[in-house]
């Protein structure tokens, strides 16, 4: 079967829409495509490919890794498309990422030739050695290629290397095939109702399956405009939708943290008037506090529509389209053509069949749903996924590819309940937000999202501590409002959440800190909160006391 993937870009290559906008103007469909079968035959016509790799297929790259350090903009997304049409594997990178970094995750994929853009040449250089680095510039002004070969690529041939966080130990590079990528945009198409009419604001990394998949191609293979800004900043974005041009605007709670800070100190004039425009705003990559997502609705009359997904299965559970099917701190059900299952600790498992394309439709929605959790848990325990998205398997590491799956379903390592009315909410990663403390195992989010509602937290983050008495200890990391540090402090905190959690959920220890650490995407790094708070060798008092 052909690339999917190819046959709805070659449906798109000769639209005059607007493609692309970046700082340097607009790119139709047809320039983007024309730019990037240009980036395909300078691919291939490269002497810096392997001699044997060219002569056995000149016209293709037989799965090569290309690393991407290009800035976002069309060029970046020519570049992207123009790997994947040579019949390579694109390999994007942040220019955060230190040297080290970059070089290990070269080294690990292999990576022989580099795509860069010249305001990154620097960054660059530590990694050049011993590669071939071509000028992204130079690639879209060659020949276009030899015709006739896109047909070659199929379906289940990988296209995309993403890295995990690496959170338990070094990162994996996730295959993602031509199928997978393409499943996926079609999904989230049809789900959240995007079209040739969308514009979206794209201000999301583009070395993640958020950036990339989940945003760009989705709005890409709809035939949407996409806006791109060179990096997320919030007083660009508040003006941007200000304008009232975009329609659309995916984000990671961090990104709506930092709008309403923008907001409270009047620097986003015209922000409420705009957002009229919008008939979408997402939310994931990490938990949307229940009051991010309430004032967000205050502000533009929806709730932000949350859902899950993660780099080995793309979007699996969403939230409707229709705001009023929406609830807060829930993602939602399964998409079309996504199994869930969900099995406890002692084996037993439920499963649920892919759902229904109507919960999605517009008007087709469950009719106004709380705000507020509500049904009753009828299964809780790890999150396992099965269907057409989920990914090829981890680049050179068969073990760690066997270990993820069992029967066929991928293992998550999330743990979710299910309500009595099908909606899924999310209890944490079992490595980071599941905590084993004198006896009970409890969701770091659910305390976390408890935690909130004191006026003096701004921010928090609530981690298990080993203990010798009690397995770990519940500490809440906190980032206090200007002026109340004091309300923070353990013993206020505890006496304050004493009212409003169970004693055994109750944080034994609260510690106040300037900021939090933080990936690219805005999720809190958990493992940097524990290595650092052991350090400490703090004793603590039965957390089961009251």
């Amino acid at each position: 079967m052909a690339s999917p993937l190819v046959e709805r870009l070659a449906q798109l290559g000769s639209s005059a829409r607007t493609a692309v906008e970046d700082d340097r103007g607009q790119t139709t469909f047809a320039a983007l495509t024309e730019r990037a079968l240009r980036v395909r035959g300078a691919l291939l016509a490269d002497g810096g490919r392997r001699g044997a790799d060219a002569l056995a297929n000149p016209s293709s790259l037989e799965g090569e890794r290309i690393l991407l350090l290009v800035p976002p903009g069309a060029a970046w997304v020519s570049a992207f498309l123009g790997v994947l049409l040579a019949g390579g594997i694109a390999l994007p990178l942040s220019a955060l990422y230190p040297p080290a970094e970059l070089a290990w995750l070269a080294s690990d994929a292999g990576v022989r030739r580099l795509i860069v853009g010249d305001e990154l040449a620097g960054v660059a250089a530590p990694i050049a050695q011993g590669r071939s680095v071509l000028r992204v510039e130079d690639l879209e002004r060659a020949a276009p290629g030899p015709e006739g070969a896109l047909s070659d690529i199929a379906a289940d041939d990988p296209a995309l290397l993403l890295y995990t966080s690496g959170t338990t130990g070094k990162p994996k590079g996730a295959l993602l095939t031509h199928r997978n990528l393409a499943v996926q945009a079609e999904l989230l198409r049809a789900a959240w109702g995007f079209s040739e009419h969308d514009a979206l604001l794209h201000a999301l990394p583009l070395h993640h399956l958020h950036g990339v998949v989940i945003a760009l191609m989705t709005s890409l293979l709809a035939g949407s405009a996409t806006r791109m800004l060179p990096r997320f900043d919030a007083q660009r974005v508040a003006a941007e939708i200000a304008r009232g041009s975009v329609t659309a605007f995916m984000a990671v709670p961090t990104m709506y943290q930092r709008l309403f800070e923008q907001i409270d100190r009047g620097g986003a004039p015209g922000f409420a008037a705009g957002a009229g425009a919008l008939r979408l705003a997402t939310s994931g990559s990490a938990a949307l506090p229940v009051t991010l997502a309430e004032r967000w609705r205050d502000l533009t009359g929806a709730i932000p529509l949350e859902r899950f997904g993660m780099t080995e299965i793309g979007v699996g559970l969403s939230n409707p389209l229709d705001p009023g099917g929406r609830r807060a701190g829930w993602v939602g059900f399964p998409l079309p053509t996504v199994e869930a299952r969900i099995t406890d600790d002692a084996g037993n498992a439920s499963e649920w069949a892919p759902g229904d394309a109507s919960a999605w439709a517009p008007g087709d929605a469950p009719g106004e749903a709380p705000a507020r959790p509500g049904g009753a848990a009828v299964a809780r325990g790890e999150l396992w996924i099965r269907g057409p998205s989920v990914f090829k398997g981890y680049l050179g590491r068969e073990d760690a590819t066997a270990a993820a799956f069992q029967d066929g379903w991928f293992r998550t390592g999330d743990v979710a309940e299910r309500s009595s009315d099908g909606r899924f909410r999310l209890l944490g990663r079992t490595s980071v937000d599941i905590l084993k403390s004198g006896g009970y195992k409890l969701s770091a989010l659910e305390i976390e999202e408890a935690l909130r509602e004191h006026g003096a937290i701004a921010e928090v983050a609530v981690i298990g501590v080993p203990d010798e008495a009690w397995g770990e200890r519940v500490v809440a990391v906190v980032v206090a409002a200007p002026g109340r540090e004091a309300e923070c402090a353990t013993g206020p905190l505890r006496a304050w959440a004493k009212e409003r959690l169970a004693p055994y959920k109750v944080p034994r220890e609260s510690i106040v800190v300037p900021s939090l650490p933080r990936n690219a995407m805005g999720k809190v790094v958990k493992p940097e909160l524990v290595k650092a708070i052991a350090a400490r060798g703090a004793e603590g008092e039965d957390p089961r006391a009251g």
